[in-house]
């Protein structure tokens, strides 16, 4: 499985141990037995190194597993944003269906898994960096693992080029707004109008520093930059392809990581609500999955988050040939579309946060609502809401892992139920 890699090696330790890693747990680390945490192995490895508090952070490895590979990113070793590089594709793949099995499994449930999608690399069209500024430059990356340190990333394997070519820029922001002490949070999103950023972190907004952002925003070609929320400088929309639509998403919204991803999960959701005329979009978000279903079924989106509402909104009206949209600004963890509301529906879709939607899965294990897609990126909190559909009736028939956080132990799937 792949070409064996060189094991990693550190000098041997007094009073170092030596234990064979067992499984993986969530967080992508080998568990040995007692439980022992182990960074970066892989089930039937034997390691040697210091246990302190139950991990063994830096391990020698005596033998490697067959899967293991050599990581292709140089800043592996030091950057936390993947856990799973050492490991080859098809290990990464299984483990995360795994995953998922397990998930359903403590609650009685098994279904068919179809064959995954796995975004390519290189492919991450948004990422959150961290910025600090210091005696002279800026350091701009992503935080090393359970730590505040950062790392720089110039030659990251995920990201899309053209984050990578931002970096520059985003350093002599941090250089030019950042406090000495403190941490910017950079949002970066690539979109159809350019770059677009989201600062949180920064010095306070004042009018002398409002006139810098745009003048230095205009200078670096970006098509948006916000600042704690507000837009400070816009040059072009930026704008996102959902379907026949365009949308501009609010400063730093939810939006897929992939477009790869997000095309797999609309081709699920196309395939699910086939033939349906009312199509019921809960967690809407801006239109990722609304506007795509839109070309064939009538859809009623419901999100909490106005802003996001008013986005899908302008893209469906300035679009061509979309059925009917209509939305609702509406708590679903608090409120919750109830059996009677979701009688006028003839399908559903629900993409929650990790939370799930434990409130909205009994509404919707109680109605008479013939097919529901569903999309999730935690399998605990997924499997916890589909045990509530299947006990109301409901019949998972297949899932698929969706894995567009290539190396890190995220997983992501999308899954149909009939009734």
């Amino acid at each position: 499985m792949g070409s064996k890699a060189e094991a990693p090696q550190t000098p041997r330790q007094d009073n170092a141990r030596q234990i064979t890693i067992t499984r993986l747990g969530h967080q992508g680390d080998g568990v040995a037995e007692g439980p022992v945490f182990v960074p970066r192995t892989l089930p039937g490895e034997v390691v040697e190194g210091l246990i302190h508090q139950g991990r063994m952070e830096t391990p020698r490895i005596l033998h490697p597993a067959p899967e293991r590979i050599k990581p292709a990113c140089p800043h592996y070793r030091s950057c936390g944003g993947c856990a799973l590089q050492h490991a080859h594709v098809d290990f990464v793949t299984e483990w995360k269906e795994s995953v998922i099995r397990h998930a359903l499994a403590a609650h009685g449930l098994e279904t068919a898994f179809r064959a995954p999608h796995i975004s390519p690399l290189r492919s991450r069209r948004r990422a959150s960096f961290a910025g600090r500024r210091l005696k002279k430059g800026a350091l701009v990356g992503f935080h090393a693992r359970a730590s505040d340190v950062v790392t720089a990333v110039p030659e990251c394997q995920i990201l899309h080029p053209d984050l990578i070519a931002a970096l520059p820029l985003l350093e002599d922001l941090t250089q030019r707004t950042g406090a000495r002490k403190g941490e910017m949070a950079l949002a970066l999103t690539q979109s159809l109008g350019g770059l677009d950023l989201a600062v949180t972190g920064g010095k306070p907004l004042d009018a002398p520093l409002r006139l810098e952002l745009g003048q230095w925003a205009g200078q670096s070609g970006l098509a948006r930059l916000a600042w704690e929320g507000e837009v400070v400088a816009q040059t072009r929309a930026p704008e996102q392809q959902m379907g026949r639509a365009r949308v501009t998403p609010p400063p730093g919204a939810f939006l897929q990581a992939t477009p790869q991803a997000e095309a797999a999960m609309c081709a699920a959701l196309q395939e699910i609500t086939q033939g349906a005329r009312r199509v019921l979009d809960l967690f809407a978000g801006c239109g990722t999955f609304s506007l795509p279903l839109a070309e064939h079924a009538e859809i009623h989106a419901v999100e909490g988050a106005a802003d996001m509402l008013v986005a899908l909104d302008k893209g469906w009206r300035q679009a061509i040939g979309l059925k009917r949209i209509t939305h609702e600004a509406r708590d679903l963890f608090r409120r919750p579309l109830l059996p009677e509301e979701l009688a006028q529906f003839d399908c559903a879709v629900i993409d929650p946060p990790r939370a799930g939607a434990e409130a909205q899965a009994q509404a919707l294990a109680n109605s008479r609502i013939p097919r529901i897609g569903a999309i999730s990126c935690n399998p605990v909190t997924f499997a916890r809401d589909a045990k509530l559909l299947v006990a109301g009736g409901y019949q998972l028939e297949w899932v698929q892992v969706i894995d567009q956080f290539r190396f890190s132990p995220h997983v992501e799937l999308a899954a149909s139920f009939i009734r």
